[in-house]
């Protein structure tokens, strides 16, 4: 049986996601968004077209909203559904989506701009934190419709001070709770540092906190695909900002995030930014100092689902197009049992520690860039790293030895670049 869901964008009915008869997932822009003065595709991967789009075409971006690896598995099981079926899937749980793409059965009306929010007490959060492992994103709760790509328990929430609600009916929220792992110690220390950090040395990177409840330590983000705008004479109200990552604007699946597994490389992730940013000089800046940030910290883990583009003015001519604040940043490093080698390699190596400037300079000219000017940047974030250190509040046993870890390892990088 042929089923269909409404894909809107923003409030704008886009497209039709189809499953056929024989368990394909199909898509199509729908004719009145293709025929509208300042259209915009749903993907770097999906052109605007009237041709339909089929399964390995558009599994990219769609199959890129869904959650990954053990927790799909997990939401598959508490669903009902196979872990393998996509449209299944966001028919499930895709109300709130990173960017600002929802997913609406067929004919059935999108929700009210005015959507509910469900408040948690202190016990409550607590006990979500709990219960996250076992019903990952909170899939099957009554009135919660929301997906977050990746393999980390986390759940998006909308914080107003102290207050913490859990987004009903597709409603948007603000932040990105992710609890602590059982497995690495203090990584809610471990990201809260790195992206401290991050935004210290002038790189631009979504605001982060951790806090605490019952014992119970976890990290809030703020998502920078969502926005308060102002009405007059009236409450701010939340609006989305549409986003992809690299994996779904170049349409790999998240199956493939890894280069060794014919994923993305830097070399097309850079060739991305230079076709499609609307400030692509400011923008492959930007990434380059993200890649060598990366590198510096030591986290192995940044792949092609780790970077994204940042769409402002969607469905408007005044569209622009750009690279979006740091995110998802871990020092591996720090945890043994993770692997050594880097998601993209440098130049010719996937082992940080084996990376020297020569492949850095591979890089340049993959990336099209100077080479004096990757060779000089490196040792000059390297700088900016450790100068960055001194100016952030470090009150963590865990956050202080991965500190002392980015500060060797920028050392260290620092006397090799300027030998």
């Amino acid at each position: 049986m042929v089923r269909t869901l409404d894909v809107y964008l923003h409030n704008e009915l886009t497209g039709q996601l189809v499953q056929d008869d024989g368990g394909q997932m199909l898509f199509t822009y729908v004719e009145s968004w293709l025929n509208r003065s300042g259209a915009t595709a749903l993907s770097q991967s999906l052109p605007l077209r009237k041709e339909r789009f089929s399964r390995n075409e558009c599994r990219g971006f769609f199959g890129g909203i869904l959650p990954e690896e053990s927790k799909r598995e997990i939401i598959a099981r508490n669903l009902g559904i196979s872990a393998r079926n996509d449209y299944a899937m966001l028919e499930q749980i895709g109300g709130e989506c990173a960017g600002a793409v929802t997913f609406i059965p067929a004919g059935e009306k999108l929700p009210e701009q005015h959507y509910g929010y469900r408040t948690l007490s202190s016990a409550e959060v607590a006990a979500t934190l709990k219960e996250l492992p076992k019903r990952p994103l909170l899939a099957g709760d009554a009135g919660i419709r929301l997906s977050l790509a990746g393999a980390q328990d986390k759940v998006a929430v909308r914080v107003e001070g102290n207050e913490i609600s859990l987004p009903l009916g597709g409603a948007p929220s603000t932040h990105i709770l992710k609890p602590a792992v059982e497995r690495f110690a203090g990584v809610v220390f471990n990201e809260h540092l790195c992206m401290k950090l991050a935004a210290a040395a002038g790189l631009p990177a979504a605001p982060v906190e951790t806090r605490n409840v019952d014992g119970m330590d976890y990290l809030l983000i703020e998502r920078y695909d969502r926005t308060h705008r102002q009405v007059a004479g009236g409450q701010p109200v939340l609006d989305r900002l549409h986003q992809e990552d690299f994996c779904q604007a170049q349409g790999f699946i998240s199956e493939m995030k890894y280069q060794k597994e014919n994923g993305p490389s830097l070399k097309l992730c850079f060739r991305l930014l230079r076709d499609v940013s609307s400030a692509p000089v400011v923008d492959l800046a930007r990434f380059l100092d993200a890649v060598i940030y990366n590198f510096l910290v030591g986290n192995n883990d940044a792949h092609g689902k780790n970077f994204s583009l940042l769409y402002h003015g969607v469905g408007t001519e005044n569209l622009k197009i750009r690279l979006a604040p740091l995110y998802d940043i871990v020092s591996t490093v720090y945890y043994p049992e993770l692997s050594k080698e880097m998601a993209m390699k440098i130049g010719g190596e996937y082992l940080s520690e084996k990376v020297t400037p020569t492949d850095f300079e591979r890089l340049a000219e993959e990336a099209g860039l100077g080479k004096p000017l990757v060779k000089q940047r490196v040792p000059e974030m390297a700088d900016a790293v450790i100068g960055a250190l001194g100016k952030i509040e470090i009150a963590n046993p865990v956050a202080e030895a991965v500190a002392a870890l980015i500060r060797a390892r920028c050392e260290t990088v620092r006397n090799s670049f300027r030998r």
